[in-house]
């Protein structure tokens, strides 16, 4: 994807970094919050932003990930982002966000999160929000990479696969068809 070799090497990543960088990140997050708040009030806050985040994973891949630029620099950058995945969409090592792309969101995230909510609310709500994404990020490995059994995880490939290999104008959602659904860019059942 890139002739420099220091760019291609970090445009490439195992489904197991992710887990490696967040989940600390979000065990601090969960400790802070449950020190703040008390366990209850953490798991309200935690939801909420798990809640957010399977919003933000669908508006990312509507509006960001599949909004397609007219200037070459654009469709280089959108290849580089998302074009790569939908030409090569079982490369193992394209899966998962690498961390030099995921750092920055997720720092820039919590900055805006910062400015927005009350400060008892942000530590358990970041930590709902990072863990939607690292769940978004495994399921979105394991969807490409993984035979199901159970119907849930079936029907969640499922709707991902139509995504890739039918109509990828419809589908956005990948851990869930909750907002597709909701904003009328879901598959028709047949």
């Amino acid at each position: 994807m890139f002739k420099n070799p220091l760019f291609e090497s970090l445009s490439k990543v195992p489904y197991y970094v992710p887990l490696i960088v967040y989940i600390p990140v979000i065990c601090y997050f969960f400790w802070a919050s449950i020190r703040t708040n008390g366990f209850l009030i953490f798991l309200a806050h935690l939801f909420l932003g798990l809640l957010i985040w399977t919003f933000t994973e669908y508006v990312l891949h509507r509006f960001v990930f599949h909004f397609y630029p007219s200037s070459e620099w654009g469709k280089r950058v959108h290849f580089i982002f998302h074009g790569v995945h939908h030409d090569y969409p079982n490369d193992a090592q394209r899966l998962v966000m690498p961390p030099s792309a995921s750092i920055p969101l997720a720092a820039a995230f919590y900055f805006l999160f910062m400015w927005m909510l009350p400060v008892n609310l942000l530590d358990g709500f970041f930590a709902g929000f990072i863990l939607g994404y690292l769940f978004y990020d495994m399921t979105h490995y394991m969807l490409h990479h993984a035979q199901f059994k159970n119907g849930v995880w079936k029907r969640i490939k499922q709707h991902h696969m139509l995504h890739h290999y039918d109509d990828s104008t419809k589908g956005y959602g990948v851990t869930s068809a909750l907002w597709d659904k909701i904003f009328g860019s879901d598959f028709l059942k047949k």
